[in-house]
Formats: structure tokens, sequence, C-alpha cells
């Protein structure tokens, strides 16, 4: 029997026997206790509370100016409509990068304050004394290489990252860092499909890949996107499952047109 269909709760140590067992991980972003629940009822591996709720649920054109504050507020509300997936929370801009003490006390906070399981930061060498100090507080870390959203101005664009040598070989000394440091699992943003194939075999740990290619030991989508909420962003690697954008206008609009025209509530629908 399948490793993901045969835990009532999915820890750091189920994916990595997944991983062993070549089972691919699942997982999706989900910012709310409404679709936390939806998508946790219907059997996800991993729920993301991505600061990609700065784009999607805040309007902003990057990921860099949602808050703490704002990023505890999500995950608690996902980690209540949450009974079997793992929650991992990003730690948001400004909160970890250059100060380990800074990212502990940000680490702490978010498990306290939300109840999640794990936090999941950015970055590669330059990180992992940040990595190591949240660990010993025993709090699991997620790394996050290739393009790193919260990065967006160094790198001055969203195209594919490490398709030059010194970039690739940097990547993968990064993730073997990490690995060492002691993340339970990697995501792979945007990278050559052939790299994220073989940073996959060279280390212990789970990738987990979002455009990233097919050899990796899982995938990640923001929910918004595959459910086709959003249509503004439309990457190669973004395989849109639903049209939920054109139903809910349509339903909306439906609902106007009933009211305007006495049509709602009828008297099945009145007390």
């Amino acid at each position: 029997m399948s490793l993901h269909s045969n835990v009532r709760r999915v820890t750091t140590h189920v994916l990595y026997a997944m991983k062993l067992k070549g089972e691919k991980i699942t997982m999706l972003t989900a910012y709310d206790y409404s679709f936390a629940r939806l998508v946790d009822q219907a059997g996800i591996d991993v729920i993301l509370v991505g600061d990609s709720a700065s784009n999607v649920m805040a309007g902003y054109e990057t990921t860099l100016p949602i808050t703490l504050e704002n990023m505890i507020y999500h995950a608690a509300s996902v980690v209540r409509g949450t009974n079997r997936a793992l929650v991992v929370v990003d730690l948001p801009f400004g909160t970890y990068q250059g100060n380990s003490k800074e990212a502990l006390v940000s680490a702490i906070r978010i498990m306290k304050e939300t109840g999640a399981q794990a936090v999941k930061l950015e970055g590669g060498v330059e990180i992992t004394e940040s990595v190591e100090r949240i660990l010993s507080a025993g709090i699991p870390v997620m790394g996050h290489l290739g393009l790193t959203p919260q990065s967006i101005h160094k790198f001055g664009t969203y195209v594919v990252r490490a398709t030059e040598q010194e970039e690739a070989d940097k990547l993968k000394s990064d993730a073997e860092a990490l690995s060492k440091a002691g993340c339970f699992a990697l995501v792979l943003e945007k990278i050559p499909a052939k790299l994220a194939g073989e940073v996959s075999e060279a280390i212990i740990i789970p990738t987990i890949g979002i455009g990233a290619g097919a050899d990796v030991n899982g995938q990640v989508l923001v929910l918004h996107d595959m459910l086709g909420i959003t249509q503004e962003f439309s990457p190669r690697f973004l395989r849109r499952y639903h049209n939920l954008q054109m139903e809910i206008k349509g339903a909306v609009q439906n609902y106007i047109e009933d009211v305007r025209s006495k049509e709602f509530p009828n008297e099945n629908e009145q007390y």
C-alpha cells in the first residue's frame, strides 16, 4: 500500500520515506481556512502557506511587502482547516536574511501562533546559519533554490535560473549545504529539468519542483493559478486544472440578473 494513502498525518519523516519508495509528493499553496479544508480533504500531502499570498491575496506585484503578522494570520487560518497535510509556512522577506537570531524569533512566532509544522526559507549557503539556528529549536526547515522570488530585484527578471554552468554549480553546492544543514526538503523553482534531476539524485532529502521538470520527488503549484482564478500569470510549467475565474464571474452575473429581474428570491427561498 502506498505511503501517502496510509498515513493519518503527513510528517517530514513521511516525505523522506516517500522519496525512498519512489512515491511522488504533492504540494499546493493555500492561504485561508475554506480552501485549506478543501485541499486537505482532497488528499494533498503538503500545504504551503506561501508568501505568494502577497500577490494573489493582497494584490502586490512582488512577494516583498507581506509581513510576518500577515503570514501568521494566513497560516493560522490554514491550520484550522487542515487535518492531514503537513503545513509549511514561508518566512517573509526581511525576517531572516542576514540575522540568524531574528530568523529564529520569526520561526518561533510562526510555530507558536499558527500551529504549523515547518517553515520555508529562500537561499543557499548564505542562510545555513539561520537554518541551523532554527533547527536547534526543533523547528523543521524546508529550503528553496533556483528562482527565489524574494530576490527578484537582484535577479531583475523571472527567467529560468541556473542555465549557465557557474550558477548551476552553485545551485548544486547550495543544495548539498542545505541538505547537510538539516533541511527536510528542498523546493527547486524554474531551473532546467536535467539539473533538477541531478540535484534530486545527489541529495538524500526530497526535492519539490515548480517549473523544474519531472525528475524531482514532488510538485508544487500556486492554488489560485492551477484553479484558473488568476489568469495573468501563464508560465510554461503552469497547468490549469479549472477556469474558476470564468465560473465565478458567470455565477455573480447570474445572481445580479436574478436579483434585478426579481427572480431571486422565489417563493421557496423565503420564510
